[in-house]
């Protein structure tokens, strides 16, 4: 995704305050509170963020949002705690395994609405190792960064575990089905 680019500095510096609000999550039981205007112009941009957590190469949490609502610098300090201490999947972080946590952040560029006329047309579309999805149906919605494609290279069982993580069944299929697609600029 051409349009998101983050200099190494500014990289770091993500990586940082996300390590930062961690630890204050751990001491404070919230999320750092970030100065928006102490960081550079690309920092301060509304985009949306995931901030993803590993433990020995498990994941140990992940939130984010998909679509941006504040400066990035703050959507990554909030992202970053929550991952550590919301996420339902995973018990609250404890301070022994903060050394031996590996953090990946993941910058969303916006979701485009796809167009297809049913499920193997939609599937024919995807982009393997590229596109992140968003599914939508109802009240239930589900999404992969495309980082998820590492665990499941096959589309057809991507978008499987796709419907499964909204709630749906794995052979569902409805035409109604909303699909977007979007890049991420990844980085740990």
């Amino acid at each position: 995704m051409s349009s998101i680019k983050l200099s190494e500095q500014e990289q770091k510096i993500c990586l940082q305050v996300a390590k930062k609000s961690i630890e204050h999550g751990l001491q404070q039981g919230s999320a750092l509170p970030v100065v928006t205007s102490e960081y550079t112009d690309s920092l301060q941009q509304q985009l949306a963020s995931f901030v993803t957590l590993h433990k020995h190469g498990q994941l140990r949490g992940c939130i984010g949002a998909l679509e941006a609502y504040q400066p990035l610098i703050k959507d990554i300090a909030e992202h970053a705690y929550a991952a550590a201490f919301q996420d339902p999947r995973f018990p609250a972080l404890n301070a022994s395994e903060l050394e031996q946590l590996d953090i990946e952040i993941s910058v969303l560029g916006k979701p485009e609405p796809m167009q297809f006329t049913g499920e193997a047309d939609l599937l024919k579309q995807i982009r393997p190792g590229i596109d992140g999805l968003i599914l939508e149906h109802g009240f239930n919605r589900g999404t992969f960064l495309p980082s998820v494609w590492e665990q499941l290279p096959d589309v057809t069982e991507f978008f499987k575990h796709l419907k499964n993580k909204a709630g749906l069944p794995m052979d569902w299929w409805r035409d109604d089905v909303k699909v977007s697609r979007y890049q991420t600029f990844s980085f740990s």
